[in-house]
């Protein structure tokens, strides 16, 4: 079966878990998929992940974070979808929470966050926010 939105799922893995209350979650491997989970590993919102292999293919083994029973993660959304793109330019990246979450943006210099990508001066297609 193919996968439409393949950060839609990975990012609908991470809720689901963390509302199970799971310890870690597993998705398929693929370049964006690490790249993003390496956003989340330095804003401090998975403890980490690892790769390893499923069957005959890799995935992805992330390690949920939780603070004092409550997951770090207590809002994921998808933004910029297959259907509609969205993009922003470094002046205009949006803020979530008012600075206190994140905006996951992928640029010409990689994936980053929205305070990296302002400080580097870039811009990109806006792919999530989390909080």
């Amino acid at each position: 079966m193919a996968l439409t939105d393949p950060l839609g799922d990975l990012l609908t893995r991470i809720r689901n878990g963390q509302r199970a209350r799971k310890d870690s979650v597993v998705s398929p491997a693929s370049k964006l998929r690490a790249r993003v989970l390496d956003v989340l590993q330095r804003e401090g919102y998975i403890r980490g992940y690892k790769e390893e292999a499923l069957g005959d293919h890799s995935g992805l083994r992330i390690e949920l974070k939780y603070f004092e029973g409550q997951p770090a993660i207590q809002h994921v959304a998808r933004v910029s979808k297959p259907g509609r793109r969205v993009y922003s330019g470094s002046k205009d990246l949006p803020r979530v929470r008012n600075g206190l979450g994140i905006t996951i943006v992928s640029t010409p210099k990689g994936v980053l966050s929205d305070a990296e990508a302002r400080e580097q001066n870039v811009g990109g297609e806006v792919l999530a926010e989390v909080f």
